[in-house]
């Protein structure tokens, strides 16, 4: 049986929706990724391996590589963003999401490294990546949930 509830939407926890947008979510930015890697590293010639999205001493500002590394994190956080407002819809949800995204970024990369990431420069791209994320999406997912609702289906009139 459906429960209503004050607002205007159907609200129901569904644990399987849940886990299917954590794996859309996650499997979308991990290949929009691989391919803005693929992409920029073609653009300076240099090949990307999976070293770059896990290594995390990848990520420093020295040399090009890591510069295309970063540049590909910050581009893939406003893709991520674009994710979250087509998947999740949800502005209350958009920080969960960004966060459980990169939550289990760290994981992976913990476990690819075999030690817990202590680099300055990892932790403040993924902090910002998942600022960029959740504010972009929430700003996106806030402008669908006010956009005016048309309450007729007859031709518009100006009063």
């Amino acid at each position: 049986m459906k429960k209503l509830t004050g607002s205007f939407r159907y609200t129901q926890w569904d644990p399987w929706l849940i886990i299917a947008q954590i794996v859309s979510v996650q499997c979308l930015l991990y290949l929009s990724l691989c391919l803005l890697l693929v992409l920029f590293g073609a653009l300076v010639g240099d090949t990307r391996t999976l070293d770059h999205i896990f290594e995390y001493h990848e990520i420093q500002v020295r040399d090009a590589g890591g510069l295309i590394v970063i540049s590909a994190f910050v581009v893939n956080s406003l893709i991520g963003s674009a994710v979250l407002w087509f998947i999740v819809e949800r502005t209350k949800q958009c920080m969960d999401f960004s966060c459980t995204w990169h939550l289990v970024h760290l994981i992976v990369c913990w476990f690819y490294n075999g030690q817990f990431p202590t680099t300055f420069s990892w932790w403040a791209l993924n902090v910002a990546c998942a600022t960029i994320m959740c504010v972009c999406a929430e700003f996106f997912c806030l402008r669908t949930e006010l956009a005016a609702i048309p309450l007729s289906l007859g031709p518009k009139t100006d009063l």
